[in-house]
């Protein structure tokens, strides 16, 4: 009889990679993608080199998955602010109102994690976060296009600027209320330009028209 046991050979992994996930994506968010080499992965993560290639392939690779994390845990939820049927000035305005509230949140990691990836050096890190900020880009013109289809690009353009915009001055160090602050102004440029875009005469959502 065999006394060997069944369990897999090799050392076991001293961390747990979902709570590594997470840890990075503190660091990357803190400091930025291009200030955090392998090395300070690997000493926060408490593995050595070959553990952290083995675990995620490169560091673009793990920046990657937590782009993934910062989408689910504290990114804008779009799918529940962009509601179908909510008022598009409404609606948008409540996405600028969230990001400045997200963006200045935590002074330590200030600004968005994937807008400010599109800026980074490295090239699969860059297109990872491309793609992440494409798709809240496509959600926020899909949902213009339903009621507005002839503003939703411009519409979509210009939220696209102001998160970009909000995401840069938390970095900076500008706190929530100066961030929100802009967002009530971008809100209100939102609300006359989807006014002005209504048909002549159509009450705006709420209004009980003319008395």
């Amino acid at each position: 009889m065999s006394t060997k046991s069944s369990r897999p050979r090799g050392r076991p992994r001293r961390f747990d990679p979902e709570q590594a996930v997470a840890t990075a994506r503190r660091l990357f968010h803190e400091r930025g993608y291009d200030a955090v080499g392998v090395a300070d992965l690997t000493e926060v993560l408490g593995i050595n080199p070959p553990s952290f290639y083995a675990a995620f392939g490169s560091k673009a690779g793990l920046y990657a998955r937590t782009l993934g994390h910062y989408t689910a845990t504290e990114g804008v939820p779009l799918a529940e602010i962009l509601r179908p049927g909510r008022p598009v000035a409404e609606a948008l305005a409540a996405v600028l109102e969230d990001a400045a509230t997200r963006y200045a949140a935590d002074p330590e990691a200030p600004g968005c994690l994937a807008i400010e990836g599109t800026r980074c050096n490295d090239r699969d890190a860059r297109d990872a976060a491309r793609a992440l900020t494409q798709a809240a880009e496509d959600r926020i013109r899909r949902f213009v296009a339903t009621t507005h289809p002839e503003r939703a690009e411009r519409l979509t353009d210009y939220v696209v600027t102001v998160m970009i915009g909000l995401s840069t001055l938390a970095r900076q160090g500008h706190g929530p209320d100066r961030l929100r602050g802009i967002a009530a102004l971008a809100g209100t440029a939102l609300a006359q330009a989807v006014a002005e875009a209504e048909p002549t005469g159509t009450a705006a959502p709420g209004s009980s028209g003319p008395r």
